[in-house]
């Protein structure tokens, strides 16, 4: 019994052992051993059973490496946490161009819809017409024909009859009585042996139909294109001299390699890339960006004075890699002899790597690359082109010059919309799928453009209306941005207004207060502003009523201070005054004189009357104050395809926004 009694030290001592286990800082090896070291080596918490397996490794306090590592964790989350708010930027930027992808889908999907509406309803008019000639000349070989049968046939039964009368009396006896009716009937007899009868076919049965449809065929089987790029700024990167330095005076060239998110080369083109050389004055270089559509692109520049510059290179509105450069510009030589053999070589390389295809197969614009969605049609001029010149009292009014091509160098236009004209003799022309205004003078000399393409203040999407404000500011409806941006006449931003209440601004116009009147198309909404931004009031609602719209697009102010508004679905004019009441509205859907094919561009002359763009009809129709038909304005000699919006420049004339042939043509008007 004594050998197993303890004594109360030792059993004290075991007791400890195992009812008071060490805790929170047990050994992870020895969980009843606690750990007070750690080793640096291993990386773990030491108790002094461990201590003999790491008897050559650093170790240092287990209370200082907790302390240390408590240390780093914060540090480290601090780290983490601080890329929540780039996270949520980038998190919102990507969200936008998803947005405006998106936005981009339904704008393409919509021009798809149009554009195959509209070759449907060519197509209609081309058949509505092939029927009605065909029947004109059926009419006209069927209506010979049946005339000789009817001559035939009264010959035959004339011939017919007396024959029969001298038949019957040869059968008689022969008698004084018979002599006279014998005697008659042997003159009429003669008379029918010498009768002239169309006894030859007058007409022919050829009716054929000569339809080429095999080019028509290809042609529709290779209509349209979806146009697009997987470039990305991020990976994309410029090289050549011209990125660092260049002479007063002599042109400097940048090329530009777009790439993947990957970092591999696109091999096609028409990315949206802009390019700007910024002065110590903060103006802006003149320049071009010629698209080798290889996925390269060159950037050619003359700087006219020296200095140190700054070069912005964006790709979808994104700097590109060391975007934007330190560029010095001097008066000699020297800089370039600074150029090492290998920054030579190695643009000399790239340029040999990406051949360019030349100016004449580049496509060369001002700062801009092209990128934008291409219609793969323009209406027909047989079925809707100007109308036949037999109606009343046409004007004989002559096409004085036409500007523009498709393009988007100065001077050409892809999409051009509403038109200005200002009182200091310049015209205005808002090149929609440019992003961007061009302003000529009234003989048709490029004077500037302005614009950006983007979606923050001062920037431009799809401008679709002009204006000049009597102040000289340039106003601008932008549809995608859904707000009207107001200019200074040297093309510097100032305002934007009616953000977050317009829908779609089509056109806009200045009444005598100095009040923006804007034409919200998708809203079917006129809305009146000051150039504050504040709302004065606003009229319409969608639907074929007299204070009504169906997609109205353009506006016009008469001398009475009311506001002319075209109707475009409901292929009408309406009048109102400044609160919205209508005054007058006139025109119907067709193609006699004073009707319309969906209205777009609208002005008004000093004498009153109105002037307005058949869209459909492709034609310019003139109408008195009181909505009376005057005439046409004679534009045959270069025929319009989808007219838009329309002006009176300063010195009288009419200028119109052909949109289907890309150009603005002005035209000798008579008041």
């Amino acid at each position: 019994m004594e050998a197993h009694q303890h004594s109360p030290d030792s059993s004290s001592e075991e007791c400890t052992v195992l009812e008071a286990p060490p805790g929170k800082n047990a050994c992870p090896q020895h969980a009843v051993k606690v750990a007070d070291l750690y080793c640096s080596a291993c990386k773990c918490a030491l108790c002094e059973d461990c201590l003999p397996n790491h008897a050559e490794h650093p170790k240092v306090a287990l209370s200082q490496a907790l302390e240390q590592h408590r240390n780093n964790l914060q540090e480290r989350l601090g780290t983490v946490q601080d890329r929540l708010p780039q996270i949520s930027d980038v998190l919102s930027f990507v969200k936008e161009i998803l947005q405006q992808l998106t936005n981009q889908r339904a704008s393409i999907e919509e021009d798809i819809q149009s554009s195959f509406e509209d070759l449907h309803k060519q197509l209609d008019v081309r058949k509505s017409v092939l029927l009605m000639e065909l029947e004109v000349t059926y009419g006209l070989k069927q209506k010979v024909l049946q005339a000789q049968i009817d001559s035939l046939l009264r010959g035959e039964g004339d011939i017919t009859a007396t024959c029969t009368q001298a038949e019957e009396a040869l059968a008689g006896e022969p008698c004084v009585a018979s002599l006279q009716v014998e005697r008659e009937l042997w003159e009429r007899l003669g008379e029918l042996a010498g009768l002239g009868l169309p006894c030859q076919p007058e007409e022919n049965d050829q009716l054929d139909l000569m339809m080429e449809t095999d080019g028509l065929r290809k042609s529709i089987h290779n209509l349209g294109t979806i146009v697009t790029t997987s470039a990305v700024a991020s990976q994309s990167e410029a090289m050549g001299a011209g990125l660092e330095q260049c002479i007063v005076g002599h042109p400097a060239s940048v090329t530009i390699v777009t790439r993947d998110k990957s970092g591999g080369a696109c091999k096609s083109g028409n990315a949206i890339l802009s390019a700007e050389v910024f002065t110590p004055d903060g103006s802006i270089v003149d320049g071009e960006i010629v698209d080798h559509k290889n996925g390269t692109y060159e950037f050619v520049y003359t700087v006219p004075k020296e200095g140190d510059f700054s070069l912005a290179l964006r790709l979808y509105d994104q700097h590109i890699k060391g975007s934007p450069f330190k560029l010095t510009v001097t008066k000699t030589l020297e800089a370039e002899l600074d150029v090492s053999p290998s920054t030579t070589t190695a643009t000399n390389s790239a340029a040999n790597a990406t051949p360019s295809t030349g100016s004449s197969e580049g496509a060369k614009r001002r700062g801009k690359s092209p990128g934008q969605k291409k219609k793969g049609s323009k209406r027909a001029s047989s079925a809707l082109g100007t109308p036949r010149r037999k109606t009343q009292n046409p004007i004989e009014d002559d096409l004085i010059f036409r500007i523009g091509t498709k393009g988007r160098n100065k001077g050409e236009f892809t999409n051009l919309q509403g038109v200005a004209a200002s009182s200091n003799g310049r015209i205005l022309i808002a090149d929609s799928n440019n992003q961007c205004v061009q302003i000529f003078t009234n003989e048709g000399e490029f004077k500037s453009r302005f614009g950006v393409r983007g979606r923050s203040p001062g920037q431009l999407q799809r401008p679709t209306g002009v204006a000049v404000h009597p102040s000289g500011d340039i106003i601008i409806a932008d549809y995608d941005n859904k707000w009207v941006s107001i200019f200074s006449c040297e093309g510097k931003f100032k305002a934007k207004l009616g953000s977050g209440r317009l829908m779609g601004p089509k056109g806009v116009s200045v009444d005598q207060n100095g009040h923006v009147i804007v034409v919200d198309n998708k809203a079917c909404t006129v809305f009146i502003f000051q150039l504050t931004g504040k709302l004065i009031t606003k009229f319409g609602s969608r639907g074929n009523g007299d204070k009504q719209f169906a997609g109205p697009h353009f506006a016009a102010v008469n001398k009475n201070n009311e506001i002319i508004v075209t109707d475009f679905h409901n292929h009408s004019v309406k009048v109102f005054t400044l609160e919205g009441e209508l005054v007058l509205k006139f025109g119907s859907n067709g193609e006699g004189n004073g009707q319309f094919n969906a209205p777009t561009g609208v002005a008004v002359d000093i004498n009153g009357n109105i002037i307005v763009a058949d869209w459909g009809n492709s034609r310019i129709q003139v109408f008195d104050g009181s909505g009376s038909f005057l005439s046409y304005i004679n534009t045959s000699a270069d025929p319009l395809y989808g007219p838009q919006g329309l002006a009176l420049t300063s010195d009288g004339h009419v200028v119109v926004a052909d949109s289907g042939n890309h150009c603005f043509k002005v035209y000798r008007y008579l008041q």
